[in-house]
């Protein structure tokens, strides 16, 4: 088994957010990033819309905060929220000196095109044709892979925090690194460092449905719970509108974009609907429109809605949104002539590991960044575009705040090493992808888009027959990948079952049909559940 001790940082992730605090790092410290997969492979690749920044004239910083905190339903932490939008514009010029190149109006060479988004009032969504995650990912990638002081390891996976207390020390919490899974050799490492970063994006996986790449499994949230990180407003799973609906698809997102230059959600009759359920039609929050499609969809007996931008010019679809326009073409679909058939699929985890304005979290020398945290930004529902956002300003927050801390002097700690010594080959993997499966198919059944205490309570049942399995099979035999990410899964599964029981009302992304109506007798509280390891001990 060997030991990496020779960096200053370790993070845990190769998304925007991860890259982000690595390139902000790298002149002052030694960094380490892993990636499970592919070093580009992230949430953020596949990002299409944009990142939303006050540019316009028309536009203004009160307006950017009072969408977010709307759209949050009450639930967002204004502070959070004003340091976010006023910090955007610094964050987007750093992504131009790093070389991101970002769609012009085609007017003049200085001004850039802005697109509109649910939830906005104003045109402020600033992208890379439908591709700004790539062009945001692969640039960054880039830099970080030619930087001396950064060092990657991809297909490497983190499989337990290393902590003081798990060491049943007196000493305060304190993160020292990983233990984690080289895939490719199949052997297993210790990784210590004073600052272990968890940068590992959202757990959209857990839904049998989901826009998420395959490694968006919830590894850093179930991790950072395991540990002892306080986790915050978990049931706010955002389900985006609009993935295309195609057996060979794999769910393929269809930007909101489409909706912000005029795109009209329809009926298999050809009839629009979204006047009935909101005054900004499709321009309504996520949760709204999503809602929306949901009912439909039920009331009709329909397998999906339909989405037509067929009424704008070929030219302006192919080289507004080229990517879509190209995929949809590869399926047998020409989105210049017909309406694309969507359904929702689940997106974003709007919850996750609590942490504050720097993206520390309650375990000293331990940060999340990205959508594996919650900075109070979102509240109950994520505004569209905001995520990205996000990522670049509490990724340049955190890494400040490390660098006032650089050097790292006398850190030596002792750690032992990993324990396999009970741990016996599987002879077969059905277990395994039997139990993800099913895990996927009741959550996506029973905590989905419309839940009730019931159908939580029915979730909560399998889960836990369903965690013995998985512990049990974790416990006594060899780990791989595949067992470590359903074990996150079914962690997270558990955190978002909880927090949904725990909320007795509707809101934002949380809608029961036991308590259709927001509470508003009391002051709107965030659901946390506190670290395991903590409230065990």
């Amino acid at each position: 088994m060997a030991t990496y001790s020779d960096f200053d940082i370790l993070i845990i992730g190769s998304g925007t957010a991860g890259l982000t605090l690595a390139l902000q790092l790298a002149d002052h410290a030694r960094v380490a990033i892993l990636s499970k997969g592919q070093l580009e492979e992230s949430a953020s690749l596949y990002a299409q819309g944009g990142i939303s920044v006050v540019l316009d004239q028309a536009d203004s910083i009160e307006s950017h905060i009072n969408d977010t905190l709307i759209a949050g339903a009450g639930l967002c932490d204004e502070d959070s929220v004003r340091f976010t939008v006023e910090n955007a514009r610094e964050s987007i010029e750093w992504l131009i000196e790093q070389g991101v190149s970002f769609t012009k109006d085609g007017v003049t060479s200085e001004r850039y095109h802005l697109t509109q988004e649910g939830g906005h009032s104003h045109r402020r969504i600033i992208h890379s044709a439908d591709a700004t995650g790539h062009e945001v990912e692969t640039t960054l990638l880039a830099k970080a892979v030619s930087h001396n002081n950064i060092v990657l390891f991809p297909f490497h996976i983190g499989i337990e925090l290393i902590t003081t207390q798990r060491q049943e020390s007196e000493l305060e919490n304190r993160c020292l690194g990983c233990y984690v899974l080289d895939i490719k050799s199949d052997t297993t490492h210790s990784f210590i460092a004073p600052i272990t970063v968890m940068a590992t994006g959202g757990a959209g996986k857990v839904y049998l449905y989901t826009s998420n790449p395959d490694v968006s499994t919830g590894d850093g949230i179930a991790m950072g719970w395991r540990a002892g990180c306080d986790v915050a407003n978990m049931e706010f799973i955002q389900f985006h509108p609009t993935c295309l609906y195609h057996p060979k698809a794999k769910s393929f997102l269809i930007s909101e974009s489409l909706r912000g230059e005029g795109a009209k959600l329809l009926l298999a009759n050809g009839e629009q609907f979204m006047s009935r359920f909101h005054e900004q039609k499709e321009l309504a929050p996520r949760d709204i429109v999503a809602r929306a499609i949901d009912y439909e969809m039920k009331r009709l007996g329909d397998d999906c809605v339909y989405l037509d931008i067929s009424h704008k010019s070929r030219k302006f679809i192919e080289s507004h949104f080229p990517t879509i326009y190209r995929r949809c073409l590869e399926l047998g679909i020409d989105m210049t002539r017909d309406p694309l058939p969507v359904v929702p699929a689940a997106h974003y985890t709007c919850g996750g590991l609590v942490v504050d304005r720097e993206g520390q979290t309650n375990i000293t020398g331990l940060y999340a960044v990205g959508e594996t945290a919650s900075t109070g930004l979102h509240g109950a529902n994520r505004m569209a575009s905001n995520s990205l956002l996000e990522c670049l300003v509490y990724a340049n927050s955190a890494a400040r705040h490390i660098r006032s801390k650089v050097p790292f002097k006398n850190y030596q700690p002792i750690v032992p090493d990993w324990d396999a010594s009970r741990a016996r080959p599987a002879k077969e993997a059905i277990a395994i992808s039997h139990n993800w499966d099913e895990l996927r198919r009741f959550m996506w059944d029973y905590v989905g888009i419309v839940r009730t205490d019931d159908r939580l309570q029915r979730a909560q049942s399998r889960l836990s027959l369903l965690q013995q399995e998985i512990n049990q099979y974790y416990q006594q035999h060899h780990i791989t990948s595949d067992l470590l990410e359903l074990r996150n899964l079914a962690d997270v599964a558990e955190l978002i079952i909880q927090s949904a029981l725990k909320r007795k009302e509707s809101r934002g992304l949380h809608y029961t049909l036991d308590y259709p109506n927001i509470n508003t007798k009391n002051i709107p509280q965030n659901t946390i559940i506190a670290g395991k390891h903590r409230a065990e001990r």
